[in-house]
């Protein structure tokens, strides 16, 4: 791991010099003003879709019960099984079926394994009533599923899933699948080895210097970062991998982002909002700073463990018209080390070491709550603001699962 290098652009060499203002007292924050832009919009190009019927992770109450009863009234169901297997093979309504199953030697290419095989499902002896409550509502048969409520939260209709029991039915044989790419049980699982530090590999390397940039120049009352911290490479040495931590004077968790708006705004007058272009830059040059340093949060004082607990219920917590949790993609025993598609789900160790990173699917730079509430969404759940506190409980319990890794920032993924 190389650190406080940048290939290609030069990193302004400034004097040492002991930062004795941040040693002796609190760093001024900004506690009364929103660090997000109010009211909260999505990003450009994202949905405006919203899904106010289910939980979201500051409404956790919204998501109905499943039904006690079954709407499988008939022992025998009549349906369509080439209509089944055109539901089944689609990707336009939750991903489809082989986002998780393998489903015979006609699977689409790239299926995942988060569900079980279900190639011979069809001479398992499960009754048509049995395979129509699963899909409907799998929470009444096993309430610890990974499965969303197809039915149950109106992403197929009764009729619709009558023609996927009559598919599952036609299932009878083991898949004979092309090659390791697209057995999910063979395909390789992928490593990340590309050097994040180079701007040719990783275009977000390049908010280094911008992120530089910024903390040299006077704000809106003529003060500047530079002007208490004359010796920003060895101030902020460890202190991206320290953060998020409890702040007291908000009574919530801070992160890198959040803090950069209520310090900035609080010392230089500038107001760097959460999701802005200069707050995204000023945050990959400080976790820049820390970059190869052991991860350390600090949850040793009792608000720090309570809001490590909250964000532990928080993960566990089941969001969205899809019913998904982090747990869920991240825990081992359920989605954690198998694919759903073609894209692998590691286990929430080794989830934070590396924000900022470049998205190369989005071609742009996220921070951490940004990646939150693009998964939000991606359930079909309602995201929250940035500075929201759910998202702080929840990064300090993600973050203090990879302690002792290093800070790897800013990365790139897909």
């Amino acid at each position: 791991m190389r650190v406080a290098q940048v290939i290609g652009f030069a990193v302004i060499l400034l004097p040492h010099a002991i930062d004795s203002h941040a040693q002796r007292t609190p760093a001024p924050l900004e506690l009364k003003e929103s660090a997000a832009s109010v009211p909260w919009a999505r990003y450009p190009g994202w949905t405006r879709n919203t899904w106010d019927a289910y939980n979201d992770l500051a409404r956790r109450d919204r998501t109905p019960p499943p039904a006690k009863s079954s709407l499988a009234r008939d022992a025998s169901i009549a349906g369509n099984p080439e209509k089944g297997r055109e539901l089944a093979f689609s990707r336009t309504r939750g991903g489809g079926c082989v986002a998780c199953h393998v489903m015979g030697s006609a699977t689409p290419e790239t299926p995942g394994d988060v569900g079980p095989d279900l190639s011979t499902i069809g001479a398992a002896q499960r009754s048509d009533a049995y395979l129509f409550d699963y899909i409907d509502d799998p929470r009444r048969l096993n309430p610890a599923t990974v499965m969303p409520p197809w039915g149950a939260h109106a992403l197929y209709s009764a009729d619709e899933i009558r023609d996927m029991v009559a598919f599952l039915r036609t299932l009878t044989s083991p898949a004979a699948l092309r090659g390791p790419l697209e057995d999910p049980q063979r395909r390789r699982k992928p490593v990340e080895d590309r050097d994040a530090l180079d701007p040719f590999v990783n275009p977000g390397i390049e908010r280094v210097p911008a992120g530089e940039a910024l903390f040299v120049a006077p704000g809106p009352n003529g003060e500047a970062c530079i002007a208490c911290h004359a010796a920003p490479r060895k101030a902020f040495a460890e202190w991206a991998a320290t953060l998020p931590r409890w702040e007291p004077r908000l009574g919530k968790v801070l992160g890198v982002e959040e803090f950069v708006f209520r310090h900035a705004r609080a010392t230089t007058g500038a107001r760097y909002a959460m999701g802005g272009e200069e707050n995204v830059n000023l945050s990959v040059y400080l976790h820049f700073l820390a970059n190869g340093r052991p991860i350390r949060v600090d949850t040793s004082s009792a608000p720090a463990r309570e809001a490590m607990r909250a964000g532990e219920s928080l993960y566990r917590t089941k969001i969205g018209q899809l019913n998904f949790s982090c747990s869920d993609c991240h825990d081992a025993g359920k989605g954690a080390n198998k694919w759903i598609r073609g894209q692998y789900l590691g286990e929430s160790r080794g989830q934070l070491d590396h924000y900022p990173a470049w998205r190369t699917s989005r071609n742009e730079i996220w921070d951490i709550r940004k990646r939150f509430q693009w998964c939000n969404l991606q359930v079909r759940a309602n995201d929250l603001p940035p500075d929201a506190p759910e998202y702080g409980a929840l990064e300090l319990f993600l973050k203090a699962q990879s302690q002792g890794l290093p800070l790897a920032a800013p990365n790139i993924r897909h």
